[in-house]
């Protein structure tokens, strides 16, 4: 794992654990140890590394403090509407750059973000994707590689269409 790698995937769980993503706290340390093999530095780094498992309860809060020390520490939108669509730009953008299974991210959007915001238009492609993956049969005609290959495209047109939106 480079340098890069590490501080890529302390930022990923920084954002899991911020849009309220459960995150054990083995992979809290386990993060921290690659960082520390990559040569990421940081005071509190070799201490979340470190902690043995009678230590875990103190995960949390040194991984935030690595964080905070990195300049990682993510803090999603105060207002819950504004947090449900951030959270969709990113699991879309993690669906996008196939970091995450078109299944689980769609599913994801379906699920903890659509329904909330009242099923928007924008979101309708996406929420599509996860209906038609969750039933998929193989009697459709249709391979789920196709449908995987379809949710990354819409994934890809959402953060497009986001990105236009910004740009005007």
């Amino acid at each position: 794992m480079t340098r890069d790698d590490a501080l890529k995937q302390l930022s990923h769980i920084a954002r899991d654990r911020a849009f309220g993503r459960h995150v054990g706290s083995d992979r809290l340390i386990q993060a921290g140890l690659d960082a520390l093999i990559a040569e990421v530095e940081s005071p509190s780094l070799a201490i979340l590394a470190g902690l043995l498992r009678s230590e875990e309860p103190e995960a949390p809060a040194l991984f935030d403090q690595v964080l905070e020390e990195l300049g990682l520490l993510f803090q999603p939108p105060a207002d819950p509407r504004a947090a449900k669509w951030a959270m969709a730009y990113w699991i879309a953008g993690q669906i996008a750059d196939e970091t995450l299974d078109p299944a689980t991210g769609t599913h994801l959007i379906w699920a903890d973000i659509a329904h909330d915001l009242g099923y928007p238009e924008n979101l309708q492609p996406l929420v599509s994707c996860a209906l038609n993956l969750d039933g998929w049969e193989e009697s459709w005609g249709v391979s789920v590689e196709e449908l995987n290959r379809e949710a990354v495209e819409a994934a890809k047109q959402f953060r497009r269409k986001r990105s236009a939106e910004a740009g005007s």
